[in-house]
């Protein structure tokens, strides 16, 4: 995604015409001549204080036994959160939304409609230049599973403080799940793939792009007779909240990147 930046330099001799000779430095206590801006002091590669953890792409090759059962714990946990907010039935996260609209119009089950979503929005990955990895096929396989789980195993048409219960648990456990498996840093799920790709492709910030992203798949799941209600706002005010501060517990790093987390 990111452009390349190894052509030569703007700034290098053209064929034919001679270097510029380098202006002498300025010796210990003399002034700098007319039109020399002053020297810059060296900038500082230290990481900023109060940064984020690192979240690229790690290879999978490296501590796969330490990454892979945090991948897929995070996943099944997603999954299962789904189930919980839909159990709860006081409104549901965007996708929620057009899964439940489109399992009122079709006979397949919550978890596989998830699935079948997230294997169409990879689609969407190409005109992106976006390619999946691991953990972007897993995303798909483990969700769907998971959330349909989720829903066998938890009792429906629970009374008022249940169902209340259940969407502060089930956000409470999504904002987790996030961390957990985008800690793992295996690769982003289709959604996220989503984001990032046409982020990078329109220079529209991450927040803007997600935000329409979030909006269209809302309203569709709503025509469709999706849930939306309180826990919709309530999931878009906080779940961010709780994966932040989650983050920096469950984001893995690797040794170079611990060495400099030491000694910086």
């Amino acid at each position: 995604m990111q452009q390349d930046t190894t052509g030569p330099s703007a700034y290098e001799p053209r064929p034919g015409r001679p270097a510029p000779a380098p202006a002498p430095e300025p010796g210990p206590g003399t002034a700098p001549g007319p039109g020399t801006a002053p020297a810059r002091p060296a900038r500082s590669r230290q990481p900023q204080a109060g940064g984020g953890p690192p979240l690229t792409y790690v290879r999978l090759g490296e501590r796969p036994l330490r990454r892979l059962p945090q991948l897929f714990a995070g996943l099944a946990l997603y999954g299962f959160s789904l189930a919980v907010m839909v159990r709860a039935a006081l409104g549901i996260n965007p996708w929620s939304v057009l899964y439940e609209g489109l399992e009122r119009h079709t006979s397949l089950s919550f978890g596989t409609i998830s699935g079948l979503v997230g294997a169409l929005v990879l689609l969407l990955w190409i005109p992106l230049r976006q390619r999946p990895t691991f953990g972007t096929v897993a995303n798909i396989v483990v969700l769907a599973f998971s959330a349909d789980l989720g829903l066998w195993l938890l009792p429906a048409d629970l009374g008022p403080p249940g169902r209340i219960a259940l969407l502060v648990g089930g956000i409470a456990l999504n904002g987790l799940a996030v961390a957990v498996y985008v800690g793992a840093r295996c690769g982003p799920g289709p959604r996220d793939g989503l984001m990032t790709g046409a982020s990078a492709l329109t220079g529209r910030s991450l927040r803007l792009v997600r935000t329409l992203i979030e909006l269209t798949v809302l309203a569709v799941g709503w025509l469709l007779g999706g849930g939306v209600g309180v826990g919709t706002v309530a999931y878009a005010l906080t779940v961010g909240t709780i994966t932040q501060f989650c983050l920096p517990l469950c984001a893995y790093r690797t040794p170079a990147e611990r060495a400099t987390a030491a000694t910086g």
